[in-house]
């Protein structure tokens, strides 16, 4: 996708707040918000600290000719209309977005006609984007497959397909929720070191993961798989995604099929989908594959467009327990990856996901699996930071944490930024960790 002139970095808007923020008019992130008092969920475009109604836009008739289609897929209470119309239509959005919003003078027709339809964000609560039909999490970081099967494994830390294929799993979309949602502590049978039977009771080892999401916009046919070369035009964009994981749940019950009630229980995601199209200027090389890595098999086989397959997303994990908060100190930042360290690309994974066949729908969420780099300081949860809770973390407060406890606090941020581009954010994905319900032992 060719760069144009949503992305000059000259641009600016006459909101103020935009300047600077996660939300700048280069970024222009969609997403569902329900304003105070108001009886439902509209779709709305973030600009700095304020929401652009774009439900109220289609109503006060300023989608026109060719984008009628898109109007009217934006009086939806989801986005599954607007991404089942394709990238040309995303795109065509985004630049009448952008055109609306930039620099101009107070009293401006324009702009007169445009300011009552801005609702402030952080009055506004955010719903889930998007109705999710169905998610899939992959385990797309080489460095995170390594370090946990070498807790395992040791003497075989990747399994022999993880270099040929995206290894993944069909994840519960019922239990998908917004940034901010509380997280209940999961209760399940495991089984404790040193037993020889199973338990039941409140998890013991409540872990985060730090994974990036990606929204499917126009699905695939039933039986038609997508090509690796047009796998992006079925990709809308990203958020932050919290696949919270119940460890020692998952330890006991994985085996021999894989995940299940040790990740169901919750995942949170970020309220704002940052387009393919703003991300186009933070477009990389996708990921290195060593000499001793095998040949891909054409259809996972970038070629020629490995060079630009890959995005440059910064992330970053924030901790704050209940007493750092009664003391007013601020959370400790235990991580900071990138998606850069990522083993496959999401083109990648929605070519392989669909070689069978398998309809993806508009909608659709896929995450990464947990961003791990390769120093301690990039590992994207605690199961790899405090190495199986064997090397606890020490937090300002003097507490430490092998795993989560209730009360805490978790803070995924994400944000791209380059030489002669404006930075732009994914905002915040949020979940504080409430205690498991009585009797639940």
């Amino acid at each position: 996708m060719p760069l144009d002139e949503t992305h000059d970095p000259a641009l600016g808007s006459w909101v103020r707040s935009a300047a600077g923020s996660d939300f700048p008019i280069q970024n222009l992130p969609l997403g569902v918000f329900r304003a105070a008092g108001a009886p439902a969920g509209r779709i709305g475009a973030a600009i700095g600290d304020w929401i652009l109604d774009l439900c109220a836009c289609d109503e006060a008739g300023l989608f026109q000719g060719s984008l009628a289609e898109v109007g009217a897929a934006c009086r939806e209470g989801a986005l599954n209309r607007l991404m089942s119309l394709g990238p040309a239509a995303g795109a065509a959005l985004r630049r009448q977005v952008s055109a609306w919003l930039r620099e101009e003078p107070k009293g401006h027709p324009l702009r007169a006609r445009l300011e009552p339809l801005l609702v402030p964000r952080h009055g506004a609560a955010m719903l889930l984007p998007a109705a999710i039909g169905d998610y899939t999490d992959f385990y797309a970081s080489i460095h995170h497959a390594t370090n946990v099967g070498s807790m395992f494994r040791p003497d075989e830390p990747l399994l022999p397909n993880y270099r040929h294929l995206p290894v993944g799993y069909h994840g519960r979309a019922s239990s998908v929720v917004p940034s901010g949602t509380p997280v209940v502590r999961p209760s399940g049978q495991s089984r404790p070191e040193g037993s020889s039977e199973p338990g039941f009771g409140p998890s013991r080892r409540l872990d985060y993961e730090l994974e990036v999401g990606a929204f499917i916009g126009s699905g695939n046919v039933l039986g038609a798989p997508v090509r690796l070369a047009d796998a992006d035009d079925h990709l809308f964009g990203l958020c932050l995604v919290n696949d919270w994981s119940a460890r020692d749940i998952q330890q006991w019950e994985y085996q021999p099929l894989g995940p299940f009630l040790a990740k169901s229980f919750s995942t949170t995601i970020s309220p704002w989908i940052v387009t393919t199209e703003a991300l186009e200027p933070f477009r990389c090389a996708g990921p290195l594959r060593s000499a001793d890595d095998p040949p891909l098999l054409p259809y996972l086989d970038a070629g020629d467009d490995h060079g630009r397959s890959g995005i440059d997303l910064r992330l970053e994990v924030r901790l704050a327990t209940a007493r750092m908060r009664g003391a007013g100190l601020d959370p400790q930042v235990v991580s900071r990856s990138s998606a850069r360290h990522l083993y496959w690309t999401f083109a990648q994974m929605i070519a392989h996901h669909t070689s069978n066949g398998c309809n993806l729908r508009p909608g659709d969420l896929i995450a990464s699996g947990t961003v791990s780099g390769p120093t301690r300081e990039s590992r994207g949860c605690l199961l790899e930071l405090t190495w199986r809770g064997t090397q606890p973390l020490t937090l300002p407060s003097g507490e430490e944490r092998r795993f989560l406890e209730d009360g805490d606090e978790i803070v995924f941020r994400g944000w791209c930024e380059r030489d002669g581009f404006v930075r732009i954010g994914l905002g915040e994905c949020v979940g504080r960790i409430e205690p498991a319900p009585n009797g639940a032992a």
